[in-house]
């Protein structure tokens, strides 16, 4: 075996194994390598150190960077709802105010008067049956207006319109009494029931009614033209349908025949006029209906709520010129004005009192049959033959 060992430079033999690594045997072999080259640096990005528990752990770079993200969203959006929401809560809490401070105001306004009449009286009876009286009281009206609204210059206060207004078990009942109305006025004897307002106000015209229908009146509801004029303006006006043109002169009224709107002067006028029928009083008592449930669908309406002028000038409409009997508080006057939404041809009854001729005596059957279904508050039993809009039978 060949001898492979080289010398070492300390004088050292020191063994080759060029031969057991496949190098060349004849190849010199040099104890000194080439000096090491320096090679130049480049700038690189310090990448963080992972201080990882775990060893051996391959590093793995950050996600790229990204823009900070803004507040979420949703919470944003419920900060700013929180105020809104505090807003419209107060605005729903002043709304309610305003609508049960308004009606309380226009009740200090309205006047009192006696109206329940002394001795005896008819016995308590279910339902509560109103009496409504339309009084030609100028009262707040200037002359100039008198002239405009046709009404003159009286003095005192007499009867336009005298209806009952009954509600219940059934449907609202509203029935006119013909101020021209021949009936037994106590103390008096024979004579228009128009007469006894004049002579002893509102607790001899509940008496009479009382003693000639047997129905027993629980509250007492009196407007004067101001007041009416008011009421129609305030819901802007209603809708009539006179069958014919009507001119009267001592009413102010140039209407044309056929469906229309009219402002509270035309429909005082077409309340108040008699001389453009043959009916007289008896059309009058119609049209005065007509006008009241005119009036009753548009105050029911969602608008008048909505709508803060008009509810506060329906509340506040005729409150000069209105007045109950000191028996009739707050609660029953607003029992009153809703029950008078609700007396058109879909929600209640309107009607004349049965009467037998245009003179106008009360039919004496018919009218028992009906104020007997009225105090017994069956309105829902009242047919067609006792509930005509002229009260005369066929009509």
């Amino acid at each position: 075996m060949p001898d492979r060992s080289r010398p070492d430079p300390d004088g050292r033999d020191e063994p080759d194994f060029a031969w057991l690594y496949g190098g060349r045997q004849d190849e010199p072999s040099s104890r000194d390598p080439e000096p090491t080259r320096l090679l130049p640096t480049t700038n690189r990005p310090q990448e963080p150190r992972d201080h990882s528990p775990r060893q051996g752990r391959p590093y793995q770079s950050p996600p790229p960077s990204r823009p900070p993200a803004g507040p979420p969203r949703g919470p944003r959006r419920t900060r700013r709802l929180r105020p809104r929401i505090g807003w419209v809560k107060y605005l729903i809490a002043l709304w309610v105010v305003f609508l049960v401070v308004v009606p309380i105001v226009a009740w200090s306004k309205i006047d009192r008067v006696a109206a329940t009449p002394p001795g005896a009286r008819p016995a308590e009876q279910p339902g509560t049956t109103y009496l409504l009286v339309g009084s030609d009281s100028r009262a707040g009206l200037t002359r100039k207006q008198q002239i405009a609204y046709g009404v003159g210059k009286a003095e005192g206060r007499r009867t336009d319109t005298i209806m009952l207004l009954h509600t219940g078990s059934g449907p609202n009942l509203l029935m006119s009494i013909p101020r021209d109305s021949l009936v037994d006025i106590p103390g008096h004897g024979t004579s228009k029931i128009n007469a006894a307002f004049a002579w002893g106000g509102p607790r001899l015209l509940e008496r009479t009614i009382e003693k000639d229908t047997g129905i027993r009146i629980d509250d007492y509801v009196e407007i004067g033209f101001a007041g009416f004029i008011d009421v129609v303006d305030a819901v802007g006006g209603v809708r009539i349908c006179p069958k014919q043109k009507m001119v009267d002169k001592l009413a102010n009224l140039d209407i044309k025949k056929g469906c229309q709107e009219v402002d509270g002067t035309q429909a005082l006028g077409y309340a108040r006029s008699r001389h453009t029928s043959g009916l007289g009083d008896i059309a009058r008592a119609q049209h005065q209906r007509e006008v009241v449930s005119a009036v009753g669908d548009k105050a029911i309406s969602p608008w008048t709520i909505i709508n803060p002028v008009r509810y506060y000038r329906l509340a506040m409409a005729g409150s000069d010129s209105l007045r109950v009997g000191k028996d009739t508080g707050l609660l029953a006057t607003m029992r009153f004005a809703w029950a008078m939404t609700r007396v058109n041809g879909k929600n209640g009854l309107t009607c004349g009192v049965p009467i037998s001729d245009l003179a106008v005596h009360w039919d004496p059957q018919r009218s028992r049959r009906l104020f007997t279904l009225v105090r017994e508050d069956r309105t829902a039993d009242i047919p067609k033959s006792l509930c005509r809009a002229s009260g005369l039978p066929g009509q």
